[in-house]
Parts: structure tokens; sequence; C-alpha cells
């Protein structure tokens, strides 16, 4: 039976982040990958946030196959005949290094994964890893295409699904209600018209956000990126709602339903879509956190739930790639201890707290009760619609006076309402 000193479960940016670093200070790792190629099954909406990790992988960076640095914020409430949009820049959106990428997630891990193989990692794709193998509780290997590997440990790095957690002993699946499901195409696009339509200059990107009718009312919301010759293009649903709200709608009708818009059709108008893809995404928040090691085993990126919705900004990829470094932080210092128990990996848990990662968990636990908030996605996205309709509106007779619009469309009996919204957002 073929032993390693790690195998990482999964070749997204948490494995391949663990991997590299870990096969960098000399370790042996094996890499499995169910995919074609690294990068073949990883979708995300596809922005990228630098500046928590820029330290950890700055080597990387600097040569890394990123799109476009995000310039411009956009923000559309989309309400069933009209819309409101918001647009912000700012000086540190422009500085260099820039803050954020928009990113091809079949791009960059393919290039990820070639930087780990040349550190001395072994990749494997086209593996399914279907169990673990465990001796005494403690987990000492994985089944691998009917093949039993064993390492002095495993990470697992498989994705939101995972379900190595559940067979090392360490967790169930989670419910409905932890989870949202993405749809996304990738359409492609001229710079040229590119920059015209996002108004940019030469090389500069955007991302743009859409709350309300893009989920017809339900939590979720819309997005478009830029990329250099493409646009990234999709929706996300909480799966719950999804399930219980009605009217039925399927999912990839969402996505149709929200491309007819107008707001959003001009923007990729003469456009040929070159992807369509679909994936589940964590919605726990920090109650919903699992553990994150056991004997011999470690768990990071979304197979640990690492994704955080705030609304205005959904990250992930940094956690999976800080999760995945200070995974191979916690291996190497196992190894010099010569023990890969759950006492010494318990060093993994402590790390993540220490860092931005479980820190913006736990400044942000109430954000999935927030944003389960339906006034934040049917009612407010109408009203707002409706209040610039009539401000900017000139009829046929003479204009109301500002004060009468604002308290027609905002009546006593809705303040309790506003005031109760906003005191929930306090918690943000």
């Amino acid at each position: 039976m073929e032993k390693f000193e790690v195998i990482v479960v999964g070749g997204g940016l948490a494995g391949l982040s663990c991997a590299y670093l870990l096969a960098r200070n000399g370790v042996e790792v094996l890499v499995l990958e169910r995919g074609d190629y690294a990068g073949a099954k990883n979708v995300t909406g596809g922005r990228i946030y630098l500046n928590p990790i820029r330290d950890i992988f700055q080597e990387l960076f600097e040569k890394a196959p990123l799109e476009r640095p995000v310039v411009r914020e956009g923000t559309t409430l989309l309400a069933r005949e009209r819309s409101l949009t918001s647009t912000y820049e700012g000086r540190e959106l422009i500085e260099k290094p820039p803050s954020s990428f928009t990113i091809l997630r079949s791009r960059f891990d393919r290039w990820l994964a070639e930087q780990v193989e040349a550190a001395g990692a072994m990749l494997l794709t086209k593996t399914l890893v279907s169990d673990v193998l465990r001796e005494n509780g403690a987990v000492t290997g994985v089944v691998a295409g009917g093949d039993s590997l064993r390492a002095d440990v495993v990470i697992a790095c498989d994705g939101v699904l995972s379900l190595i957690p559940e067979k090392a002993g360490l967790g169930a699946p989670g419910q409905a209600g932890g989870y949202a499901v993405g749809l996304k195409e990738v359409i492609a696009l001229s710079p040229e018209k590119i920059e015209d339509r996002f108004n940019l200059d030469p090389g500069e990107g955007a991302a743009h956000l859409f709350v309300g009718e893009a989920t017809k009312g339900r939590f979720g919301g819309g997005f478009v990126y830029t990329n250099r010759e493409s646009l990234s293009l999709g929706v996300v649903l909480g799966i719950r709602d999804l399930m219980k709200e009605g009217p039925p709608v399927e999912a990839p009708d969402f996505l149709d339903d929200f491309k007819k818009r107008p707001e959003v059709a001009r923007l990729f108008r003469g456009g040929e879509t070159m992807e369509y893809s679909a994936h589940v995404i964590a919605e726990r928040g920090y109650g919903g956190l699992g553990p994150f090691y056991g004997d011999g085993i470690l768990i990071a990126g979304d197979a640990a739930g690492l994704a955080l919705n705030l609304g205005l900004t959904v990250r992930g990829m940094e956690y999976a790639m800080a999760s995945g470094a200070l995974a191979a932080r916690t291996i190497l210092k196992a190894r010099e201890a010569g023990s890969f128990s759950a006492e010494h990996l318990a060093l993994y848990r402590r790390l993540l707290e220490e860092s931005f990662v479980l820190k913006d968990f736990e400044n942000f636990k109430y954000a999935p009760e927030i944003l389960e908030n339906k006034r934040f996605f049917r009612y407010y996205p109408e009203w707002a619609g409706a209040l610039f309709r009539d401000l900017y509106g000139v009829p046929a007779g003479p204009k109301e006076k500002l004060f009468r619009t604002l308290k027609r469309h905002l009546p006593t009996s809705d303040w309790w309402r506003l005031a109760k919204d906003l005191k929930s957002l306090m918690k943000l």
C-alpha cells in the first residue's frame, strides 16, 4: 500500500495553496482532483480580494493570470418595472498594487496547479476519493479510484459538499438553509466593448451586483464581473427560499430572466456564451462552522464552510487560500513534533482564530440571519424604484412637494419597519 506524508483531497484554491507551501518546505504531497484538470469543477462569481493574503503568496500574485483590477463598484436595486443604481469609485481602488481582481478559476487554478507541481508535489486528476481509511479513530489515508492510499495526514479541500468530514467522524452534512446555488455564464466580449459599456480605461475592471428582482424577491442576487475578454454573469439563490417560496421557478429560469432585463442585457449585447456552470455555495455563517480538525485530518476552504455573504461582498477565495496556508503551517509544526494527532493539529483552529478568517466570521456572525429578511429583496427595491420615479418625474400638472412625496412613499406605519431593519444592520 503506497504511503505519502500528506494527501490533499481537492485541487481547488485551498488544496493547491496548502500543497504549494508544503512542497516548498520539502514535504511529500499528493493532490487528488476529481476533475479533468485543476479548476475544471471550480466555479466562482469571479472576484478575489488580495489584501488579506498578499503577504502569504506575494511571489505568486506577481505572476498569476488574474483578469482585471476592480476600480468601480456598482449596485442596482432591481424592481419589477424599474431600477436604481449606485456607483462607487475611490482612490483606494486605483492605488497600486490593486486590492482586488476579477478572476477565471479554470485559468487561474490550472496555472496554480503548475506552480504546485513545479514545487515538487504530485497531482493526480480524474481521481475520485470515495472514502477515508481509519485506524483506532484516526484518519490514516483515503480510498481513491478503488486504491487505498495511506498518509500521515489528510487535508479535506474537496468543496462545499465534501463527505470526508462525515466519513472521518467529524460531522454530518449541513441543511438546505446553510447553502445557496450559483448559476453562471462566461460571455465573450471584446475588451473595447467591455471598457466602453462599463466606462473603464484600458485594462481596468468593474464589479456590479443586483438585488431584488434578480432573484424575484428571494434571498440572493445577481452579478456581473468584467474579465479581460469576457463577462462573468450569474445569479446566486438561497436553496431554502428556492424550495419554499412560491410560485415555483426552476433555478435556470432565474438566470434567463435576469439576462433579459434591459439593465443587464445591454451589458453583454453581441457577446457569445463560452461557459455555463452551476455550483453550491456555503452560507452557514459563524454558527454553522463545524470542526476543522481531527486525528490525522484537517479541513480547509469550502469543505470547512469558509464562505461569507455580506450582501455587497461575497467572499470565499481568500478564505480558501488562507486556510490552506494555515493548514500547511500546522502540518509543518506537527511534522517537527512527530505527531499528527488531534492534540497537535488543534493548532490549526488557533491559527484560524488569530487570522482574519475566523475574526471576519465572528464579526459578521449575524449576517445570515439579517440577510434572510425578505424586505431587503422585495420591499426596498420596489420602494426605492417608486420613490425615485416620482422624484425624477415631471407630471402634466403641478409637481408634488418633496416632503409630501417622501411621506407618501414612507408612511408613518412603515417607519417602525425601517427602524427595525436599520437596527438589525447595525449588527454587521
